[in-house]
C-alpha cells in the first residue's frame, strides 16, 4: 500500500488537477475544430447549404472570444478552478443539447452557448497555472499545457472526419459530452478536499473595473497586450491564406491541403515537448529572438518552394517559431496583474482574438492588391521586427 506523506498531499493534488486540466485542454482544442469536419453531415441532415450550416461555427467562435472577458473576472472572484469545473460540466450539457437540436436555429443557439461555457476553460487554466507555479518553472509548465491544447486542435478535424463516417453528427456530440463530463467530474473529485481553487479575501473584494483600469494603466501590461495583438494580426492573418496559396500553387486537393496545414499545429506540439530543454539553453529574450529569426526565414521561403513536400518542415517551423514567441508572451501575461490574474489573461486573450480578426481583414485586402508572395514576405519581416522590439523591452 502506498503511504503518502501529508506534507506532499498538496503537491500530489496539484499534479492530479494539472493532468485533468491538460485533458480539458485537449478536448477544448478538439471542440474548437471538430465541427469543421461535421459541417457536410449537418448540412445534409437539415437539407441546407454548407455555407448556411457554417453559421454555427461563427456563433461558437464569437461567443468563445467575447465571453472570456466575463469568465476572467468571475474566476478571480469565485475561484478559478470552481469556474473551470462549472464551465466544463456546462459544456457537456450543452453538447447534449446540440445533439438534440431539431433545427439549424436551435443548433446555432446551443453552439453559441457552448462557446460561452467553453470560454471559461483555457484562459482560466493559464491563470490557475500562474497562481500555482513559480515564475522560473512557469514557461515550461505553460508550454506543456499548450501542447495538449494544440494536439486537440490538430486532432479535432481528423477525429470529426473519421467519426462522421461511422457515427451521425448527433452521436459525435454525445461522445464529446461524455468526455467533457468525465473531465468535469474528475476535477470535482480531485479538488473536493483541497483549497487549490480558493481566493484570498483581497481578490474577493476587488472591483472588476478597477482591475481592468489597473491593467491598462500599467506600461508593461500595455507592451505585452500590444505585442500579442500584433502577433495575432500577422500570424493568423497569414495563416488564413496559406492553405489557399498552397492549393493554387501546387494544384493540391482540399484533403491534402488540410493535411499540410496540420503540420503548423504539430510544430507547436514539438515546441511543447522541447520547451524544458530549450529553457536551459536560452533565456526568454533568446526565445523571442529565435522566434523572429525562424519566422522571417520560413515566411520568406514559403512563396518560392519548388515542391509541396518541402512545405511540411516550413509549416512546422512557423508553428514552432510562433510558440517560441507566444508561450513567452503567455508567461509574461500571467505576471501582468497577479492580484486579478484571470482578468489579465482574459484581456490578453481578447487582444489576440482582436488581432486575428484585424489580421484576416487586412490580409484579405493585401492579397488582392499585392499577391501572396509579397504578403508572406511582409509578414515575416514584420514578425522579425515585432519580436526584436519585444525582446528589447522584455523583463527577465
Amino acid at each position: 500500500m502506498l503511504v503518502v506523506n501529508p506534507k506532499n498531499c498538496g503537491r500530489l493534488t496539484r499534479s492530479y488537477v494539472f493532468f485533468i486540466l491538460c485533458a480539458a485542454a485537449f478536448v477544448s482544442g478538439a471542440n474548437l475544430r471538430l465541427f469543421d469536419s461535421l459541417l457536410p453531415s449537418v448540412a445534409e441532415s437539415f437539407q441546407i447549404p454548407v455555407t448556411k450550416a457554417a453559421i454555427a461555427v461563427t456563433a461558437f467562435t464569437f461567443a468563445y472570444s467575447l465571453f472570456q472577458m466575463v469568465h476572467g473576472p468571475l474566476g478571480d472572484r469565485l475561484g478559478k478552478l470552481r469556474v473551470i469545473k462549472t464551465a466544463t460540466l456546462m459544456t457537456s450539457l450543452l453538447s447534449i443539447g446540440s445533439s438534440f437540436a431539431s433545427s439549424l436555429e436551435m443548433l446555432i443557439l446551443t453552439r453559441f452557448l457552448m462557446g460561452v461555457s467553453a470560454a471559461g476553460i483555457v484562459p482560466l487554466t493559464l491563470a490557475w497555472i500562474g497562481d500555482h507555479s513559480t515564475y522560473e518553472n512557469r514557461q515550461a509548465i505553460l508550454g506543456r499545457y499548450v501542447g495538449f491544447l494544440l494536439l486537440g486542435q490538430v486532432m479535432g478535424p481528423v477525429l470529426g472526419g473519421v467519426l462522421s463516417d461511422v457515427l451521425s453528427w448527433r452521436e459525435v456530440f454525445y461522445l464529446l459530452a461524455g468526455i467533457f463530463a468525465v473531465v468535469g467530474v474528475s476535477l470535482l473529485w480531485g479538488s473536493r478536499t483541497t483549497d487549490l481553487g480558493s481566493l484570498p479575501p483581497k481578490q474577493l473584494r476587488g472591483n472588476m473595473l478597477a482591475d481592468y483600469g489597473a491593467i491598462f494603466k500599467d506600461r508593461w501590461s500595455r507592451t505585452v497586450l500590444a505585442a500579442v495583438f500584433l502577433e495575432g494580426v500577422l500570424i493568423f492573418g497569414a495563416l488564413t491564406f496559406i492553405g489557399t496559396f498552397l492549393k493554387n500553387r501546387f494544384g493540391l486537393s482540399f484533403t491534402l491541403t488540410g493535411f499540410l496545414m496540420a503540420f503548423y499545429g504539430l510544430g507547436g506540439v514539438l515546441y511543447s515537448l522541447l520547451v524544458k530543454v530549450l529553457l536551459v539553453k536560452l533565456n526568454q529574450r533568446g526565445f523571442v529572438k529565435a522566434s523572429g529569426l525562424m519566422l522571417i526565414l520560413c515566411f520568406s521561403v514559403l512563396p518560392h518552394l519548388p515542391l509541396w513536400q518541402i512545405v511540411i518542415p516550413v509549416l512546422m517551423g512557423i508553428g514552432f517559431g510562433f510558440y517560441l514567441f507566444h508561450n513567452t508572451l503567455q508567461t509574461k501575461a500571467t505576471e501582468m496583474y497577479p492580484n486579478a490574474r484571470g482578468t489579465a489573461i482574459a484581456v490578453f486573450a481578447l487582444s489576440l482574438f482582436l488581432g486575428q480578426a484585424v489580421g484576416v481583414a487586412l490580409c484579405t485586402l493585401a492579397v488582392s492588391l499585392i499577391g501572396y508572395a509579397s504578403v508572406f514576405t511582409f509578414v515575416g519581416l514584420s514578425l522579425f521586427l515585432v519580436t526584436f522590439w519585444f525582446a528589447a523591452k522584455i523583463r527577465t
